[in-house]
């Protein structure tokens, strides 16, 4: 039995309305999901027919949603090379709530451009949820776009990171077109 924890706000999105999120996972992945209002999810990676990949991939799913991903996002990592990649605001900005909220603010930017851009250019998905940012992407846009983040939190300028975003285009767009980088 796997079990992992979610904050319990995101408990009803996790099973959706009328449980119809949490039978599309099921059915996707093949495995049958116990969740409780605490938040507490539960699986049995060893029941039989469960794939051990898929398994892993519904741990980030269920992960993903847990830090404040539409589950329509979250299922995009049951697809080969997608991968999850959550990162702690604390570790930076430590346990001061304006630097943290000051530090989420510069990651949206100004009507969520600074996201809007980081998403667009990457073909990532990100999540600012309590102290963490998150992001969902394949193996060449998630190094991006984290990168991208990594610069925005040790203080670089919205300029300075749409540049490296930009030149980082070509490398995105000739690994969009299905050649190894």
């Amino acid at each position: 039995m796997r079990s992992i924890r979610i904050p319990a706000d995101r408990v009803g999105t996790l099973i959706g309305k009328s449980g119809e999120t949490k039978k599309i996972l099921e059915k996707a992945s093949g495995i049958k999901l116990k969740i409780d209002t605490e938040g507490e999810v539960t699986f049995n990676e060893d029941a039989k027919g469960v794939d051990p990949l898929m398994a892993l991939k519904m741990m980030d799913v269920i992960k993903a949603v847990g830090r404040g991903f539409n589950p329509d996002k979250a299922m995009r990592l049951l697809d080969d090379d997608q991968y999850f990649e959550p990162i702690d605001l604390k570790d930076v900005v430590g346990d001061k709530s304006n630097q943290l909220e000051r530090i989420k603010g510069r990651l949206i930017g100004t009507d969520g451009k600074t996201r809007q851009i980081i998403e667009d250019l990457t073909r990532c998905y990100m999540s600012i949820y309590g102290n963490t940012v998150s992001l969902i992407g394949d193996s060449v846009g998630l190094p991006v776009a984290k990168h991208a983040i990594e610069l925005i939190l040790n203080g670089s300028e919205h300029s300075t990171v749409y540049h490296y975003l930009e030149g980082q285009r070509p490398r995105l767009r000739i690994a969009e077109m299905g050649f190894d980088l």
